[in-house]
């Protein structure tokens, strides 16, 4: 009996009943499988974006409709998150999180097969609801587990996987697009997709403090009535939405820069340009780190100045100047994302998963409607009409984001008094 007690200290099982601390085993091994969820998630998001000229030209579309097989994914993408929050505070977390990355897994052995472009912009929607789960639950999930301090580490963390996940799918995108073609692109893309989900599924720990609510369609109403109707949460979601509807689609739109005269780049060449988001992803591994030092509000407030300078920056004429200036946005963008997800987390004090989700339906319904708002500005004046698009929405998201500011001065006078 004793034998067994003393093995019990070192086991994995004594470590789970407790909450998971920064630094300890499980916070690296759960990080590190929802990191690679979060990449296998977003490299399947963002794999045909440098694919659009490629897609426009063999199906003799425009670049807007050619956006669509990315657009329509985030748009099914969005609404889903929506449904997988509520269920996910109902039914638990894992679960879900594995059978929606079975989807994605084979719905992207699917798209290998397509012969038209309306079965692929059908299936890229099928997969958007797919999609949706891992990014939905992922939060909450860490929420329900790690302290305070691990939390917010670890989602800049598994962010940083988001921006690795978007290098990872527009590079696969980008050489395979060229070298074998769009169809063989998405035969590659399943087969990693393989293999991120039985690594997903050995490492990441089962819930352990997870408590089930009821799932009921007034309660569910309830909750988002009540997220909405907080002020500090509402801001943070028009952040998200609106930081992320300028921010991918002027992706979109650089590659059709970039492709034309004079710079002429291939597809792989343009995929090699989301490299940029590297810089993404140390802005959101450092945005923990800065949240314990200073106001999250102070961190949404910098992380969108330091986009509306990379975004002048992509004026420049040389290529140089473009990669820079996206190399400064994705910084800055990545800062200001990992700050509000976390922002989220520490402010709603219920159904967490639902705030969550709730900030992400704002969050891809942008990257979905970014596009329609920026293509006047591009038909009337290219790249400079897209930037002088931008600024008009970042400057928006500044002034949200220092009115965060002002409600966290405003409370701390309150409390002084």
């Amino acid at each position: 009996m004793s034998g067994r007690i003393v093995k019990s200290l070192f086991s994995l099982d004594w470590d789970e009943v407790n909450v998971i601390e920064f630094g300890s085993r499980l916070f690296w091994r759960g990080t590190f499988a929802l990191v690679i969820g979060s990449f296998m998630v977003f490299a399947n998001v963002y794999v045909t974006q440098p694919l659009l000229p490629m897609i426009a030209t063999v199906f003799s579309i425009s670049p807007l409709q050619a956006s669509a097989s990315f657009t329509i994914t985030t748009l099914t993408l969005g609404i889903s998150l929506l449904f997988y929050g509520p269920i996910s505070d109902a039914l638990g977390r894992k679960g879900i999180m594995v059978f929606t990355m079975v989807g994605i897994t084979l719905t992207t052995a699917c798209l290998s097969l397509v012969q038209q472009y309306e079965q692929l912009l059908a299936l890229r929607a099928l997969q958007g609801f797919f999609l949706a789960g891992l990014p939905a639950i992922a939060v909450a999930y860490l929420g329900d587990e790690y302290t305070p301090d691990a939390l917010m580490v670890a989602v800049g963390l598994y962010i940083s996987g988001n921006t690795l996940g978007g290098i990872g799918g527009r590079l696969i995108g980008g050489f395979a697009g060229e070298w074998l073609g769009y169809s063989a692109t998405f035969s590659v893309m399943a087969a990693i997709s393989l293999v991120c989900l039985l690594a997903f599924y050995i490492l990441l720990p089962s819930s352990k403090h997870f408590e089930s609510k009821p799932l009921r369609v007034g309660v569910i109403l309830q909750n988002i009535k009540s997220h909405l109707h907080n002020r500090r949460l509402l801001t943070c979601y028009l952040i998200g939405g609106f930081s992320f509807f300028i921010f991918i689609n002027q992706y979109s739109y650089v590659t059709f820069v970039l492709e034309a005269e004079p710079y002429h780049l291939s597809p792989k060449f343009v995929g090699l340009l989301f490299l940029t988001y590297l810089a993404g992803t140390l802005g959101s591994a450092i945005s923990g780190k800065l949240a314990k030092r200073y106001a999250q509000a102070n961190i949404l407030v910098l992380g969108t100045c330091i986009f509306m300078l990379g975004s002048l920056v992509t004026l420049g004429s040389s290529i140089w100047m473009i990669m820079t200036g996206l190399l400064i946005n994705s910084f800055g963008f990545f800062l200001c994302h990992s700050t509000a997800s976390s922002f989220v987390s520490c402010h709603a004090k219920h159904a967490k998963a639902s705030a969550s989700s709730l900030y992400l339906v704002f969050y891809y319904l942008g990257a979905s409607l970014g596009g329609f708002y920026l293509d006047p500005f591009w038909q009337i004046s290219g790249w400079t009409g897209v930037i002088i698009g931008s600024w008009i929405i970042l400057a928006f998201v500044a002034l949200a984001g220092m009115s965060l500011v002002r409600l966290k001065s405003s409370s701390l006078s309150h409390g002084m008094s």
